[in-house]
C-alpha cells in the first residue's frame, strides 16, 4: 500500500472513531461506510459541527462555507472522498 492509501483509510477509520464516539450516547456502536449520517439520528446538528472542527483539526484543510453541502458529509465514503479532494488541492486552489 502507498502512503495515500494509507492516508485515505486513516481518514475513514478516524472519522469512524469519532462519529462512534459522538453517537455513543445514542446508542450506536457500528458504523457501516455507506450509513446514511445525517438521515438516522446518528449526527445531529451540532455533531455536523463538530465533525468539520474534527476534521479540520485531525487533516491539513480548511473547509470552507461552500464545502458544507449535505452531499460531503452523508456517508463516511462521502466524507473520505470530500476529504480526499481537499488534500489533493491542499495548496489554495479554488474549485469544486
Amino acid at each position: 500500500m502507498t502512503t495515500d492509501e494509507n492516508r485515505v483509510i486513516d481518514v475513514k477509520e478516524q472519522t469512524r472513531a469519532f462519529i462512534l464516539e459522538y453517537a455513543a450516547g445514542r446508542g450506536v456502536t457500528e458504523l457501516k461506510d455507506d450509513e446514511p449520517l445525517l438521515n438516522s439520528n446518528i449526527i445531529d446538528s451540532l455533531g455536523s459541527f463538530r465533525l468539520i472542527a474534527f476534521l479540520e483539526e485531525t487533516f491539513p484543510l480548511t473547509i470552507e462555507d461552500t464545502d458544507m453541502v449535505p452531499e460531503n458529509f452523508q456517508t463516511l465514503n462521502d466524507i473520505e472522498s470530500f476529504v480526499a479532494g481537499k488534500l489533493g488541492k491542499a495548496d489554495g486552489e479554488a474549485g469544486h
